[in-house]
């Protein structure tokens, strides 16, 4: 588990309420046609984003584009590495090509990334500056600067947002938010952010006050009804294939658990939707497992079963402290790994099956409640809590393996494919809209609304301003 600091201070100050999630395959896009310019030399470019996948290294995901036929300026992941590239405008050729050594492969986290630009500085270095969580990057893979004076292909045309050309491979997979351009200054990095007095975590702050320039805009995405809508009062963006359920509360200061594709070696699934929705491998049946390792408090966590390939139940839902080793370690093959079976509504652990509940299939809702401060582990089927509310007991978690638990899903089956989809409290569509105790989450049923061995316990969305209360 690695999780950006920014994302774990309780109290923030500045609050964003919403980010924007996008599927690479859904062709995400949002546009709008410009004006004249305030400059061409001098801009700013701004936003928090979390990834959700990693293409090739010759492969673009795309944040910002300015596209005018064969000249364009743009920003955007070259597979792991951030690249910031232009053409000249009218012979097309290279004017600047600046892209970092620095690896951005933690889909936990959450990232702050400026590029401001200021061709008018003597210094070549000075005239594009990129910024990774407030702090200048300085070692570059490619470093071309423009030309003093050089006028950069911004502003004179279309300008594209999440998007480089009609193919997925070079859309933005992820979440976005607090987009912010400047049209003719080259801003220092603390208009955008500050590091908090107690921590030293680099956190956003109100961008509203700032002079935008003729072009510049604000996307804070929090109108979920016209998702291309400019902040700051100008053009709104057109949206393609985006929609308000598209709209999500993981943000920059409120970071909620995901699966983690990283951990796919063994399962071989499929990703997508933000890390929400998972399609297992056809052959193997190890676990995947989500963003954030939770060693106290009390939490919850849901699955929707969508979709099965063959005619069996076969998904297994709950967390695990256990590295898997081969391709057919199932949840609940480990001491310390728990597993919901569909197919007989029983709890797999070290290999064996205990008597728990009732089976599930197609179009359930499996909630699971994981108190770590007792060691006891829960599971309800569309709001009920399964076994008249008494938990499996658990490992405590300061003796596992991994010293957290994760989590975790798997799908038992050598030959069918599963669908499901997870919500940690911000889910990828439409729910109940139950909170938790903390105001934080959106749910199909409630976390608190149930009795667990005799005793009323609230559990919370796993997201990082629970995690600093209570994990």
């Amino acid at each position: 588990m690695i999780i950006l600091g920014t994302n774990s201070i309780k109290d923030t100050g500045y609050d964003v309420a919403n980010s924007l999630r996008v599927n690479e395959n859904d062709s995400p896009r949002l546009h709008k046609t410009n004006g004249t310019p305030t400059s061409r030399r001098k801009f700013t470019f701004s936003c928090w984003l979390k990834r959700a996948s990693l293409d090739a290294a010759s492969d673009l995901h795309m944040l910002f584009n300015f596209n005018g036929n064969s000249n364009r300026f743009y920003v955007a992941f070259f597979g792991d590495q951030l690249r910031v590239n232009a053409t000249k405008s009218g012979d097309g050729t290279t004017a600047m090509d600046i892209k970092t050594n620095r690896l951005f492969r933690d889909f936990s986290a959450w990232y702050s990334i400026v590029v401001a630009v200021d061709t008018d500085q003597g210094t070549a270095a000075n005239r594009v500056k990129i910024y990774v969580n407030g702090v200048q990057e300085t070692s570059f893979a490619t470093e071309t600067y423009p030309s003093q004076n050089d006028d950069i292909h911004v502003n004179e045309s279309d300008v594209e947002l999440l998007e480089f050309a009609d193919n997925p491979a070079h859309y933005f997979d992820g979440y976005i938010t607090e987009i912010v351009y400047i049209d003719g200054s080259q801003e220092a990095v603390t208009s955008f952010g500050e590091f908090d007095e107690d921590s030293g975590i680099w956190k956003p702050i109100d961008v509203s006050g700032l002079t935008f320039g003729t072009n510049g805009f604000y996307l804070d995405f929090e109108d979920s009804s016209n998702l291309g809508n400019d902040a700051n009062g100008g053009t709104d963006f057109t949206e393609v294939n985006i929609v308000a359920i598209d709209q999500s509360t993981d943000t920059c200061t409120n970071n909620f658990a995901t699966m983690n594709p990283l951990d796919n070696y063994y399962p071989a699934s499929t990703f997508s939707e933000g890390n929400l929705k998972i399609v297992s491998g056809s052959s193997p049946y190890s676990s995947n497992t989500a963003t954030f390792g939770l060693s106290s408090g009390k939490w919850y966590y849901e699955l929707k079963y969508l979709a099965r390939g063959g005619s069996e139940d076969l998904w297994h839902v709950g967390i695990k402290s256990t590295q898997d080793t081969a391709n057919d370690q199932m949840l609940g093959h480990f001491a310390n790994d728990y597993g919901y079976r569909a197919y007989n509504g029983k709890v797999r652990n070290n290999n064996g099956d205990i008597t728990y509940g009732n089976t599930w299939t197609v179009n359930d809702i499996i909630g699971v409640y994981i108190d770590l401060d007792n060691s006891k582990l829960y599971f309800a089927k569309n709001g009920t809590v399964q076994n008249s509310g008494t938990g499996i007991s658990i490992t405590a978690v300061a003796s596992t393996p991994l010293g957290v638990y994760l989590p975790a899903i798997s799908w038992n089956d050598g030959s069918t494919t599963g669908t499901c989809s997870l919500n940690f409290g911000s889910p990828m569509d439409s729910t109940g809209g139950n909170a938790d105790a903390n105001g934080f989450g959106s749910f199909e049923y409630n976390p608190s609304s149930g009795t667990f061995d005799s005793a009323s316990k609230d559990f919370f969305a796993i997201c990082t301003k629970n995690l600093a209360e209570y994990g």
